[in-house]
């Protein structure tokens, strides 16, 4: 029963996108909520079964098997459903209680693919975007993109349900776009990915200062566009060698009681050797062409936070690479990174005006970095950046990292 237990949710996330993504691509995708229940079933199915028969031998092309019967039972049952899509089904054979599913290995890959462009609609919002992600290819449930929102579970239904009924209404279609729109609509597929691998590694939720599974599943969706010819850009790479930059450290970011560790103070033996490579082969093919994207910068400077020496030319590097990227793409959060480069590559003078500047009065790590400017110089400031710090921060383990801090003024 345990092993079931354990099995079963591990085939969930890995499956429930497949079985869904490839008869979404059959039906199309204003039936996608179709496609969803049947798989949501077959693993409803499996729970039932394998409790008293026992896992089968292969439990994988089980669930394939049940979700194939199942969408041809639902053909059968639904008429009107058979009516209406029929005509624009591409394996339909004259009976369509015949109908062929074709859960091959190749029409996986496809599928998913292709159905994380429709996804990725410019037409519905960023959050949108990444909550159907989470919830058709990355088989995440209800309560875990609300958890990983932070908000209800009531908003996000209602957020998938606009963005669904805006794919329907749009007749959006579950295929690479053509060569002449592919690139355009890779910068919102880019984004989209780029924002869900974030939400993991700033991770706001009140359980985790980082969230391994969103990190990881924007990785895996990534190394999709990479298995295409047609999509294996250099901005894909860069992207892809951003994340295995950050990833490579994420068991040094944090301590066994879940608290945040600062660069700084992160043990460097922890640092994942063969990720900081993968890293770095993705972005030397990144430089391979034109293109020079802000994820180039962003990786680049993240390649410099694997070189654990603190040296002057590791800080000017980040520092021109952070200049670079303001240019191109602005953020709030460049900027304050920026500053921190600045302070490292020319002392604190200089980035304490800098960070005055920017003024950002609801961002914990503008205090977080102003009282480590202040450091050795003026407790009193350092003390009132960590409170101003404190009372924004909205995880627990950060929340003991600062009163730490505060203790030992």
């Amino acid at each position: 029963m345990q092993k079931n237990n354990e099995l079963i949710p591990h085939l969930f996330r890995t499956e429930f996108s497949k079985i869904s993504s490839v008869l979404s691509k059959l039906f199309g995708i204003e039936h996608m909520e179709v496609a969803e229940d049947i798989a949501s079933e077959t693993f409803l199915a499996a729970l039932e079964t394998w409790t008293y028969k026992g896992i089968p031998e292969n439990p994988t092309a089980w669930l394939y098997t049940t979700a194939k019967n199942k969408a041809r039972n639902y053909f059968t049952r639904n008429k009107l459903f058979v009516e209406k899509i029929s005509s624009e089904l591409k394996y339909s054979s004259e009976h369509s209680q015949e109908i062929e599913i074709d859960l091959s290995a190749e029409n996986i890959t496809d599928s998913l693919l292709q159905m994380l462009f429709a996804i990725c609609y410019p037409a519905i919002s960023a959050e949108a975007q990444i909550a159907l992600s989470l919830r058709i290819l990355c088989g995440f449930g209800i309560d875990e993109i609300a958890s990983a929102f932070l908000t209800s579970k009531e908003t996000i239904n209602k957020r998938l349900v606009r963005a669904r009924e805006k794919l329907r209404t749009d007749h959006v279609e579950i295929k690479l776009p053509s060569e002449v729109e592919l690139n355009d609509r890779l910068e919102t597929v880019l984004t989209t990915l780029y924002l869900l691998f974030n939400e993991g590694y700033y991770s706001e939720s009140n359980e985790a200062v980082l969230r391994h599974e969103l990190c990881d599943e924007a990785m895996r969706l990534t190394t999709l566009l990479l298995d295409n010819n047609l999509t294996n850009k250099p901005q894909v790479n860069a992207l892809y060698a951003l994340m295995c930059f950050h990833a490579s450290r994420f068991e040094a970011r944090k301590n066994n009681h879940g608290e945040i560790i600062l660069y700084n103070e992160q043990d460097e033996s922890l640092w994942d050797r063969a990720l900081i490579t993968k890293g770095a082969l993705h972005l030397k093919q990144a430089s391979e062409g034109n293109i020079y994207s802000k994820y180039h910068l962003e990786a680049s400077i993240a390649y410099w936070m694997t070189v654990k020496s603190d040296t002057k030319e590791k800080w000017e590097n980040v520092l021109q690479l952070h200049n670079h990227l303001l240019k191109i793409a602005y953020s709030p959060m460049a900027a304050l990174n920026r500053t921190y480069a600045l302070y490292k590559a020319n002392g604190t003078e200089q980035a304490i005006i800098e960070a005055e500047k920017l003024k950002l009065e609801n961002n914990r790590f503008y205090f977080l970095l102003l009282a480590e400017l202040y450091k050795g110089t003026d407790n009193h400031r350092v003390r009132t950046n960590l409170e101003k710090a404190l009372k924004l921060t909205k995880t627990d383990a950060e929340r003991q990292t600062i009163l730490k801090k505060i203790e030992v003024l």
